[in-house]
């Protein structure tokens, strides 16, 4: 039996809306959004066009704000590389992703940008009060995660944008982990640049995501990618108004079309059961792993921080990629060992030159069986028995 706990690099099971959706599409329609006007295209271009309805209802956001991307990374790219400028200051985290590290590395190396990285607490925050201090007036951009990939300690961003709007300096955040356990209001907030995969906790297909511009940045980000949008065609400069101007080339529309159908799966109510849902089994499996000795559970507890249900541990005498291999072979169990390209955070820990952690990651399917399965057979691996 297969007990998938990786949900933090991307969403399974699909719900059958979802995969029906898909299907639909390929066996009906197939044919490219915006680059026809017969039936079959019209109906395709509806279809991308639901979706990103859909996104702003569940977003609470313009639709015209919504910018397709490819994944996470590519919003990540385009908002990072698409707003800076050679000499600019740029505050971020060191808990990152390499999505946001790379770019931020090659705009350093390659165009002067200074680059501040503040490192969280021991709650594993960054403070409103630290991104305050670290702001000056060469500051444009501040980037920081929403929530950790490695261990999901949530940040306050909502009051970092506050702080950063004052200031009068941009703010991005990479939603990449909470997008979709829990609900958001991005017209309501002072978040400037907000971006998402589809495939995580969205529940959409792989190769789809999401960025939004808010009003304050929209006449200062530049497109990373040019080329043919379907409107203008005649001119060859790029359209000018968004979202035609930062989405160049064909879409990946049976993506579009899956993630359009989970979408619209949601409500701000699902999403917080999602949320409570989660929270109450992320402390279960918690509590039950904290009982073994032989097992180092990794950031502050759920029960003293604000964390979505992601994991990381290290169990004595094993790498973590040991782990994974026994987990997996021997109790159909399907986590994530490494550093989960995010070495910042190993170095916080102190495992990034031991291999990292065994990470695990839930979503809205799971049960308490599966959670206690998940706990019974790391105490068991780990040789227990419980303290």
């Amino acid at each position: 039996m297969r007990f998938y706990f990786d949900n933090a690099a991307t969403s399974f099971p699909k719900s059958p809306a979802v995969l029906a959706a898909v299907d639909a599409y390929q066996r009906e329609c197939g044919a490219a959004a915006g680059r026809g006007g017969y039936r079959s295209a019209i109906a395709a271009g509806k279809l991308v066009e639901g979706c990103r309805s859909e996104a702003a209802r569940l977003l609470h956001s313009a639709a015209s704000r919504l910018i397709f991307t490819f994944n996470g990374t590519d919003g990540l790219n385009q908002a990072i590389l698409g707003v800076c400028r050679p000499g600019d200051h740029v505050i971020t985290s060191t808990w990152e992703h390499n999505s946001v590290l790379r770019p931020l590395r090659f705009l350093a190396d390659r165009f002067q940008v200074e680059v501040t990285r503040l490192v969280p607490n021991a709650k594993g925050q960054v403070t409103p009060d630290a991104v305050n201090q670290a702001l000056t007036s060469r500051t444009r951009l501040v980037i920081i995660q929403h929530a950790s990939n490695v261990l999901g300690v949530v940040q306050p961003v909502t009051e970092i944008a506050d702080v950063v709007r004052t200031h009068g300096a941009l703010c991005a955040v990479d939603a990449a982990q909470t997008a979709g356990h829990r609900p958001i209001s991005l017209n309501d907030s002072a978040i400037d640049l907000w971006m998402t995969s589809g495939h995580k906790g969205f529940g959409g297909p792989l190769g789809t995501g999401l960025l939004y511009i808010g009003p304050r940045v929209e006449e200062q980000i530049e497109p990373r990618r040019w080329g043919g949008t379907g409107t203008q065609s005649e001119d060859d400069r790029q359209p000018s108004a968004i979202p035609d101007r930062f989405e160049s080339g064909n879409f990946n529309v049976p993506g579009l079309v899956g993630l359009g159908a989970a979408l619209s799966e949601g409500t701000d109510d699902i999403l917080a059961q999602r949320q409570q849902h989660e929270r109450a089994l992320t402390i279960e499996l918690w509590d039950q792993l904290a009982r073994c000795p032989a097992i180092t559970l990794y950031g502050p507890s759920p029960q003293d921080a604000d964390r979505i249900g992601v994991i990381s541990l290290n169990v004595a005498g094993l790498a973590p990629h040991e782990l994974a291999t026994i987990l997996d072979e021997h109790y159909g169990i399907e986590g994530r060992a490494g550093l989960h390209c995010a070495p910042g955070v190993h170095r916080w820990l102190g495992t990034l030159e031991t291999g990292g952690t065994y990470r695990v990651s839930l979503g809205p399917a799971h049960t308490a069986g599966d959670v206690a399965h998940l706990a019974r057979s790391l105490i068991e691996v780990a040789g227990g028995p419980a303290k």
